[in-house]
């Protein structure tokens, strides 16, 4: 899904590069690709480009109809590429489902309270049942089926939110333990690149400190992938800089989908 019209980053377009590069490291049976167009409408109900997103939306689930009951992958694009994919796994697995957010933000804006209207900012909170009316999930998550693993960088009433709300935030290792106590017996993995630290992996939309390393981010998926189902997985915000970075997915993603 080479989207990027859920962007607030000045070079946002880039995540389009980003999304083809990603998907050729996936070993897949076949390559579905959404239709994106190149322009993104105006703000609208506090968000930007909200009528894109919409018919972007209808292009994924388009896509998600013809792959069926087949393991989905869905390469990013920002990370409001995960609505759809997230949304037919919480229909599908209802309340066995967890749903683990790798990522630096917490993206629990709504869009009276976002500062950038960036609808990437907002995909978890929309998931959850809160967010634009056109982009809701026929059946939100509830808030205790989310882990938040590796969160360092959240808006005050994204914090608010989950201190109220239930939802667990953790460090990355300790996924496997918080999913353990949603009573969830699958899992769906969403991965913001920034999750890692930029100086083990600089081609990021929005660069955090402190973050983890590669190998570190793998151990963690491992983990949780012997333990619980994965019914599916996507990876976002890949904004390429440089052919090591390259290099690094090429190893990763097949090691995070257990077939390297």
């Amino acid at each position: 899904m080479p989207q990027w019209q859920g962007s607030g980053v000045a070079r946002a377009r880039e995540l389009s590069k980003g999304a083809g590069l990603l998907a050729g490291t996936v070993p897949a049976g076949r390559h579905l690709v959404a239709e994106v167009p190149d322009e993104r409408a105006p703000l609208r109900n506090g968000v930007e480009g909200l009528e894109t997103l919409t018919a972007i939306a209808a292009s994924a689930r388009a896509c998600l109809a013809e792959a069926g009951d087949d393991l989905v992958v869905t390469a990013g694009g920002d990370c409001g590429v995960e609505l759809e994919p997230v949304a037919a796994a919480s229909a599908r697995y209802g309340d066995s489902l967890a749903v683990v957010w790798f990522d630096a933000h917490g993206d629990l804006n709504t869009p009276e309270a976002s500062p950038s209207h960036a609808f990437h900012g907002m995909v978890l909170r929309t998931l959850v049942g809160e967010g634009p009316k056109e982009l809701l999930p026929a059946r939100p998550l509830r808030p205790e089926q989310v882990v938040l693993a590796g969160g360092r960088v959240l808006d005050d009433s994204e914090r608010e939110f989950v201190e109220r709300s239930g939802m667990r935030h953790v460090l990355p290792a300790q996924a496997v333990d918080a999913v353990a106590e949603t009573g969830a017996t699958s899992v769906y993995v969403h991965i913001d690149l920034d999750v890692l630290d930029p100086g083990a992996f600089a081609s990021l939309s929005y660069p955090e400190p402190d973050g983890i390393t590669p190998d570190e981010l793998l151990a963690a998926v491992q983990a949780l992938t012997a333990r619980f189902t994965l019914v599916g997985l996507g990876i976002t915000e890949y904004q390429p800089e440089n052919e090591q970075d390259q290099q690094t997915l090429r190893t990763l993603v097949p090691q995070l989908l257990g077939v390297s």
